[in-house]
């Protein structure tokens, strides 16, 4: 893995481990409480007509709690400005909102979680955004997909479902050649494993419900930018839009990002001691993780990532129905939609999580299982997989 992951510099000197505790969670000047409260209020007293009081006025502009937030999230991904949503999604029509206008056309990957290309498909098109798809992990092809109204480059990286690798650095030149911004999806990683501003990424995307949160009891979502003029037409749009995180669910964030880091350590020795069982069982025909030397995209996932993450996908042999009937017979991985909680996950993205994809360009195999693999013992995990394969 990349040197780079373990640099102090873009933290002010600190370590990311004591970032993630310290960046946003300011002392109370109040009580000296070592924890930020909970601002559960919708408006500030002020100090005199327009006089506002430490820049609040009302809770959709400005909450203490979600700032806190906000700094946080800008300080771990060396970014000069955070905006916390009230769900990753909320966080992608601002930013479309904000950075494009009818007639303007974005490259999207033929991997991505299936709520976002619904957004495009369903929702961006109507309003007159024409969009194309591409193999991100080959900067060719998003050339070749560019057009003279290419306004955004859409990336995950690893992708969802199929863990697909983008070179970020090699596509962010590709951006910056055709004047366009290129958006990088990082919930997959988070910004402990990969950090996609310093390697070229205009905007930084998360759903913070995932591994930021950690504990699969909150819903939110994040943009995190370096340029500080972007980052006041997000804040603009998102005040006008409105949807914000909460006070409650930013409070909720910005804890579980205090253990990020030893989870998302956890989470990838797990998912490597999985995905090395899968590939020696015979149910299993094809494994989908980056951190397999024979993966496509294992040499750039590590050259610019810490390590490789939670996400394991494998193909079952015998079809869809197979693939189903392992998702049901799981225990101990518990079916349901989402990712990156503490407790693993097991779900059939063709029928769940990518449902909205089928008959496209992004559509899934039918015999696709996709795993978060949790923090449990490994032992646990591995004995339930094989009993759930049969």
């Amino acid at each position: 893995m990349s040197d780079t992951h373990n640099s102090q510099s873009a933290h002010g000197g600190h370590g990311f481990e004591t970032v993630a505790i310290h960046a946003g969670n300011t002392a109370d000047p109040l009580t000296g409480a070592v924890v930020p409260p909970i601002y559960q209020v919708s408006t500030y007293k002020q100090d005199g007509v327009g006089g506002l009081r430490g820049g609040y006025e009302y809770s959709r502009s400005a909450n203490p709690t979600r700032t806190a937030l906000e700094e946080n999230l800008a300080a771990l991904e060396g970014g000069s400005r955070g905006l916390a949503f009230a769900s990753g999604l909320a966080a992608e029509d601002c930013l479309l909102r904000t950075l494009l206008t009818p007639g303007d056309h974005v490259v999207i990957p033929n991997d991505a979680y299936g709520g976002t290309f619904r957004l495009f498909a369903k929702v961006v098109s109507r309003w007159g955004v024409e969009w194309s798809v591409a193999d991100t992990s080959d900067p060719a092809s998003v050339r070749a997909a560019l057009t003279p109204k290419t306004k955004v480059i859409w990336v995950e990286t690893p992708s969802n479902p199929l863990l697909g690798i983008t070179d970020i650095a090699a596509v962010a030149q590709v951006a910056r050649e055709a004047g366009a911004r290129l958006v990088v999806d990082n919930t997959f990683a988070s910004p402990y494993l990969q950090q996609p501003l310093s390697l070229g990424a205009d905007v930084v995307v998360h759903s913070l419900t995932k591994y930021m949160g950690g504990h699969s009891d909150v819903v939110g979502g994040a943009l995190i930018v370096n340029d500080a003029g972007l980052g006041e037409e997000l804040a603009y749009h998102q005040n006008a839009m409105g949807a914000v995180a909460g006070p409650m669910d930013a409070w909720l964030v910005l804890r579980g990002i205090k253990t990020l880091p030893v989870r998302m350590d956890r989470h990838s020795e797990n998912a490597t001691k999985v995905a090395d069982m899968l590939t020696r069982h015979a149910r299993v025909t094809r494994v989908l993780y980056p951190g397999l030397p024979e993966h496509p995209g294992h040499e750039v996932a590590a050259k610019q990532m810490r390590a490789f993450g939670g996400m394991v996908s494998f193909l079952v042999d015998g079809g869809e129905e197979a693939a189903v009937a392992v998702c049901d017979r799981a225990k101990l991985f518990t079916l349901g939609e989402s990712l990156g909680g503490v407790e693993s996950l097991i779900e059939h993205p063709g029928r769940m999580t990518h449902a909205s994809v089928a008959g496209s360009a992004l559509e899934v195999p039918g015999n696709l299982v996709r795993l978060s693999v949790g923090i449990e013992s490994a032992d646990d995990l591995l004995a339930d997989l094989q009993q759930a394969l049969g």
